[in-house]
């Protein structure tokens, strides 16, 4: 009988897992599977559990929030068993925004989201590195990060995308006084200013905002999606920036641009986040796109 993994964080969304986590184990079994279930008991444990017992099993399935997925991401990225057997991973979204979970197709309901791991679409995709971290589908540095992350998907939900965006950068308009004065190098071509907000992704959605990322998204397609904000000098200025990041409008304020690979120095340290965790405060950061690293199961048709 094929053996499955199946780690899963029991407080993520509010601990919702609780509710399915029998129906979900059913699902597995009788799609012809011996289970073992592994509640995470601190962070990075679901990293720790995937590099050390990864190749024991046929398939992994984790449960919870963005975290959980790039802990277990992570986990295979630095396995040096996971080059010849390359275990497929399925996902089931327990977290508030979900946004990389969104972007492949997977259902929001957990056991719709069990059933589709079962039998979804396998797909090779691509996975970052930030430094010597990992990544699922976002880096990012500056102003409006925090936002994101910071608020409940139901009060975006209430709000409404557009309101929502609108509302938070009015909160922030008295206090956007950081400006990080970067060089970047990418595609053979190195840019320097002062910018509020810079972003690498490989999503459909970061933060719960959909179009932020820009258009034609290829999550398997080797290179990632960059987002450099320049600093604004008036209210104008300001305005470009809100219009382009809702639009997709093009702007001189808002540079976006395709890289396999990013890197982006600066004289003082910046506090990067990763898969919505903070990533670390550096001064050189190297981001680089590896392509079609992980088998992951996804709900595309």
């Amino acid at each position: 009988m094929k053996k499955l993994l199946f780690i899963y964080n029991a407080k993520s969304g509010k601990a919702r897992i609780r509710k399915y986590l029998a129906g979900i184990i059913d699902i597995f079994i009788k799609s012809g599977y011996r289970v073992e279930a592994y509640q995470t008991q601190s962070q990075k444990d679901a990293m720790a559990q995937v590099q050390k017992r990864g190749f024991e099993f046929d398939m992994i399935v984790c449960s919870g929030g963005d975290g959980t997925l790039n802990e277990v991401i992570t986990g295979l990225m630095i396995s040096e068993w996971y080059v010849e057997k390359r275990v497929p991973i399925g996902y089931i979204p327990a977290g508030s925004t979900n946004d990389f979970a969104v972007s492949i197709g997977l259902p929001k309901n957990m056991l719709n989201a069990a059933v589709t791991a079962m039998n979804g679409k396998k797909r090779n995709l691509d996975v970052g590195t930030f430094n010597n971290m990992s990544f699922v589908y976002v880096a990012a540095f500056g102003a409006f990060t925090d936002v994101s992350y910071s608020t409940s998907q139901e009060l975006k939900n209430i709000l409404g995308h557009k309101a929502y965006v609108l509302e938070s950068i009015k909160e922030f308009v008295p206090t956007i006084q950081s400006t990080y004065h970067i060089t970047a190098v990418a595609n053979g071509k190195k840019l320097e200013g002062e910018f509020i907000y810079g972003m690498v992704s490989n999503s459909q959605s970061v933060g719960g905002f959909k179009g932020i990322t820009g258009r034609d998204i290829g999550f398997d397609d080797g290179v990632f999606e960059v987002t450099l904000v320049k600093s604004p000098t008036s209210p104008i200025e300001f305005q470009e920036i809100i219009t382009s990041l809702l639009t997709g409008k093009r702007s001189k304020m808002v540079l976006r641009f395709k890289a396999s690979m990013l890197k982006v120095y600066s004289e003082e340290k910046i506090d990067w986040v990763v898969d919505g965790e903070f990533g670390g405060s550096v001064k050189k950061a190297i981001i680089k796109n590896h392509h079609r690293a992980i088998n992951m199961v996804t709900g595309e048709k």
